[in-house]
């Protein structure tokens, strides 16, 4: 059973001085976004050739894996799912999709999600039917509004930026820091790649979006036009 080989990797891969910085940078406090996480102190370079290292584990496994209270085992559970997905054929892939949305409550930090939301549910879901990303939007829990922005990351890479528009239009109000960077990331995404898409968009919203937003989606624009976004001169 492969999942007891990569507990005792991970047990002997732990380092306590980067769990105790983990421990302050996802913010594991109490009534912060990441209240209760227990990390052991390994970071993503290691826990990615693991996934290389056990190729062989199991859909099965790894939702085993995907379950433990560790933050990294959880992180390399959907590691794991990604590099799955990648190697499926649809049937499969379908199976894994369903396996991390009915699994969300263990996707529950924004590396967790950014690092797999759109090489799965984006991935799955580029020439399907999008309700599942409206339905995650409208979502009470953070993570899941997280993950329906983080998904179109797929669509913009394929030069498509309809579904990040509009869901980024449904965010424009969320109080949450976490969704307020990651919809200002996207737009920015989708800035590089078709910059009147991105204008014509903060044209329309920039002056009630969130100031966080705001500066993510235009961090990269000229000093000149990035000043006066900011004083609500464009």
């Amino acid at each position: 059973m492969l999942l007891k080989n990569v507990h005792a990797d991970l047990l002997q891969l732990a380092n306590e001085q980067i769990a105790e910085h983990s421990q302050r940078f996802f913010k594991t406090g109490k009534g912060e976004y990441g209240e209760g996480d227990i990390f052991l102190g390994i970071r993503v370079p290691v826990l990615r050739k693991l996934v290389k290292k056990y190729r062989g584990i199991s859909i099965a496994e790894v939702r085993r894996l995907l379950h433990s209270k560790f933050h990294e085992e959880r992180l390399l559970a959907v590691l794991m799912l990604v590099q799955l997905f990648k190697s499926s054929d649809e049937s499969e892939q379908k199976l894994i999709y369903d396996l991390y949305l009915e699994n969300t409550g263990f996707i529950n930090n924004w590396d967790i999600v950014d690092i797999s939301a759109s090489n799965i549910v984006g991935a799955h879901l580029y020439e399907k039917d999008k309700t599942p990303l409206y339905d995650l939007v409208q979502s009470k829990i953070l993570w899941e509004r997280r993950i329906s922005i983080i998904a179109t990351f797929y669509f913009i890479r394929q030069n498509e930026f309809d579904d990040t528009l509009k869901i980024a239009e449904i965010l424009l109000n969320d109080e949450e820091d976490l969704i307020q960077k990651a919809v200002g990331w996207m737009l920015r995404e989708v800035g590089k790649r078709e910059i009147g898409s991105e204008e014509e968009f903060l044209q329309e919203h920039y002056k009630k979006m969130p100031r966080t937003m705001l500066r993510y989606a235009i961090e990269k624009f000229p000093e000149t036009s990035r000043l006066m976004y900011l004083r609500g001169e464009v």
